[in-house]
């Protein structure tokens, strides 16, 4: 008992000296006590509870302060980084695209059928990835061209499907995917089979040849080529865009892509 209280008054005087007298301690000083009485810091905390977790808390805070303030220097600087050398998806004279093949701006989407944020509306209240491209073809018409590119994602048990039904109705007409690309976002809480070829029926494709075509090793390529190029450009979740090169990963709103579009037309009149 006697030695507990010299132990205590030691660690007092060594946290309440004055300047002149803690400036005299060495840390050895300290962790000698300390190592001596390990109990005497949870002593310390239990007289002092407020006050520790207000420190735990602010500290917590800045944490993600700075965390948060690291994330959009990042993103600044790979915005710079990408405006001046854009990523390059792979489109073709046979990728299924909305709008003219010489539009001005690019919108890639890549994208799972299943996902919460890739419908019409997210979780959280805002647009989800559907909403967001039909938002920005609406305001940019004929200057915006749309590539959809599947990624669906292996805990999403009806997205490989849904990327399934859209590339075999891919291989009989590319506007009537786009069609089935719709109800299939649209539709997010009926996916399943009956659902598939209730719609695939209702925009007009062959069901019977559909259905055949699902396991064919050009929807299989598709869909892998697809996920290849989503990784390899950098993107794990879903969805994630790119807006003439300049990737955005995740469902921000339309007013974002905007501002990205703006930084664009800048930079293309400076060169």
């Amino acid at each position: 008992m006697m030695t507990s209280r010299l132990s205590l008054l030691a660690l007092a005087a060594l946290l309440l000296a004055p300047a002149a007298v803690a400036a005299e301690l060495s840390k050895d000083d300290v962790k000698k006590v300390l190592d001596a009485n390990p109990s005497l810091v949870l002593d310390v905390l239990r007289q002092n509870k407020k006050e520790f977790f207000e420190v735990v808390k602010q500290a917590a805070q800045e944490e993600q302060l700075n965390q948060r303030k690291e994330q959009q220097e990042a993103q600044a600087r790979e915005l710079d980084e990408r405006i001046k050398n854009p990523l390059k998806p792979e489109i073709t004279k046979k990728t299924r695209v909305r709008g003219s093949f010489k539009a001005k701006y690019t919108l890639v989407e890549y994208s799972d059928f299943e996902c919460p944020f890739c419908g019409p509306k997210a979780p959280n209240g805002n647009m989800g990835g559907y909403k967001i491209a039909e938002t920005l073809r609406e305001k940019y018409g004929k200057d915006l061209r749309f590539v959809f590119k599947n990624k669906p994602l292996p805990f999403h048990a009806k997205a490989m499907p849904a990327a399934q039904w859209l590339e075999a109705a891919t291989l009989q007409s590319h506007e009537k995917a786009w069609a089935l690309h719709d109800k299939l976002f649209e539709n997010q809480d009926k996916l399943g089979d009956a659902f598939y070829e209730e719609a695939a029926k209702a925009v007009g494709l062959n069901v019977e040849k559909l259905k055949k075509d699902l396991d064919s090793q050009a929807v299989k390529d598709s869909i892998a080529a697809d996920v290849k190029e989503a990784e390899a450009l950098g993107f794990e979740g879903t969805p994630g865009f790119l807006i003439n090169g300049v990737p955005v990963r995740g469902a921000y709103p339309p007013e974002h892509f905007d501002m990205l579009i703006q930084k664009i037309d800048e930079a293309a009149k400076k060169n």
